[in-house]
């Protein structure tokens, strides 16, 4: 029996996964509500409701849209403090209470898999909401979703350019299962009508085997028909210009981010987007689950046909 469709508000509709995700709500045949704030690129959207982001706003639109559920594709750009406290806790939080007072019947959290070994301030903020929306009257998926192809794009100019590709340490430090917008998104909407992904926290990958960075940067090299060339860079640089920027961050807002976004990069370096073990105290691959068809090569492929780059832009490490 085919679940009957729904009317969703989409938060973060503007981004790259919730662009993906109205697209595979739309082929589900769901309706699409996305509120947006005022400045905000809809290019290409036909759906939004331009408002402010409040939580009377937010029932408002909920109410005259006679909304079924919630999915939250919203996440912080840079991850310092102030703004991932602002975005991945406080603005979701303000969705849910609008949520609960409208009386919709089921929230889709978009997280990361990396808040299993917290350790940063946008995984604590993130983990604030997941303890908040887990507490709640609402039916919850709360998806943590591996490496995006987008993260792990971010050297392919350097290559054209005909530099090597940069690898932290001996490049096997670390493995994910990178997950493509699409399939991520279809996983996503999924959720709103299988109850098996219901009141779960479910970490995801795309289609295996797990893949080191000295695997990625042999895939892009040979996307792009080149000779594989690398750099390596000693992770004990990473934690030396934490160091230094945490030091004169002290007294300086400007450097307390940066030593926050040199602090995500070398967690990124050096911990694997895979499920953690916590009785074995190493990451898994075989118990990351794997969802969708859409392989890293496969993009890597386009982009060099295509001959485009992801931007990344705060996100980016390189």
């Amino acid at each position: 029996m085919t679940p009957s469709p729904k009317s969703v508000l989409l938060l973060g509709a503007t981004g790259t996964i919730g662009r993906a995700t109205a697209n595979a709500l739309i082929a589900g045949s769901h309706k699409v509500i996305a509120p947006v704030r005022p400045g905000s690129d809809i290019s290409g959207l036909a759906f939004t409701v331009v408002c402010p982001l409040t939580q009377a706003s937010l029932s408002a639109i909920m109410m005259e849209h006679a909304c079924d559920a919630v999915i939250s594709c919203i996440a912080s750009r840079s991850g310092v403090p102030a703004e991932a406290y602002a975005i991945d806790r406080d603005l979701n939080s303000t969705a849910l209470h609008a949520a609960t007072n409208a009386g919709l019947a089921n929230f889709v959290l978009l997280s990361a898999i990396c808040v299993q070994k917290p350790k940063l301030a946008f995984q604590h903020a993130k983990l604030a909401f997941e303890a908040e929306l887990r507490s709640s009257s609402l039916t919850w998926s709360i998806v943590h979703p591996t490496a995006y192809f987008k993260s792990l794009s971010g050297q392919l100019n350097r290559v054209r350019a005909g530099k090597p590709f940069l690898l932290f340490g001996d490049g096997e430090l670390t493995a994910c299962k990178p997950i493509s917008n699409d399939d991520l998104a279809r996983y996503l909407v999924k959720c709103l009508t299988d109850p098996d992904l219901q009141n779960r926290i479910l970490p995801i990958g795309g289609p295996g085997p797990a893949i080191t960075p000295r695997i990625q940067g042999e895939m892009l090299f040979h996307a792009l028909g080149l000779t594989p060339r690398f750099k390596h860079v000693p992770v004990a640089m990473m934690s030396a210009i934490v160091s230094g920027l945490s030091f004169f961050g002290k007294v300086s807002p400007r450097l307390r981010d940066k030593a926050e976004l040199a602090r995500i990069g070398r967690y990124y370096a050096t911990e694997s987007m895979l499920v953690w073990d916590n009785a074995t105290g190493r990451y898994d691959a075989d118990a990351t689950p794997e969802f969708g068809t859409e392989t890293l090569a496969d993009h890597y492929k386009r982009l060099a046909t295509e001959g485009i780059a992801d931007e990344r832009g705060a996100h980016a490490v390189f």
